[in-house]
């Protein structure tokens, strides 16, 4: 990681260590928190098929409502993703991990990127759609 001086945006390396999905969903949380923008490069490089995926396309859409967030690279395949975090309001929320496509991707990951956000937020979140209260 290095920090940018320019508005105070730090840098991430997405390749370090196993380079997967892990960097980006902490990064995200955490920069939710802090509210401090980052910029992650390489997001995935390594891998078989590098870039965001649809459940990390769905990760960055789930911090991006929670947080009022600006972000660009926002695109399946995307390897550079750039996130500033705005305030934490809480509220109603539905995320579809396979909108884009199909994906055998985990909604446990995409909650494990917005929890720790949500627990600061200003009011409680709730999902509402298919609640049948069991």
């Amino acid at each position: 990681m290095t920090q940018c001086p320019d508005k105070n945006i730090l840098k991430i390396d997405g390749s370090y260590g196993e380079g997967g999905g892990q960097i980006l969903r902490t990064a995200l949380a955490l920069s939710c928190v802090f509210k401090r923008p980052i910029e992650i490069m390489n997001i995935r490089k390594s891998r078989k098929r590098p870039g965001l995926q649809p459940q990390h396309l769905t990760a960055v859409k789930a911090t991006t409502a929670v947080s009022n967030a600006r972000v660009e690279g926002t695109e399946l395949s995307s390897t550079m993703l750039r996130f500033s975090p705005g305030h934490l309001a809480g509220g109603e929320f539905l995320f579809d991990v396979a909108e884009k496509k199909g994906s055998a991707g985990s909604t446990s990951l995409v909650l494990q990127t917005i929890l720790l956000p949500l627990c600061f937020a200003e009011r409680q979140s709730s999902r509402s759609v298919g609640d049948t209260g069991k």
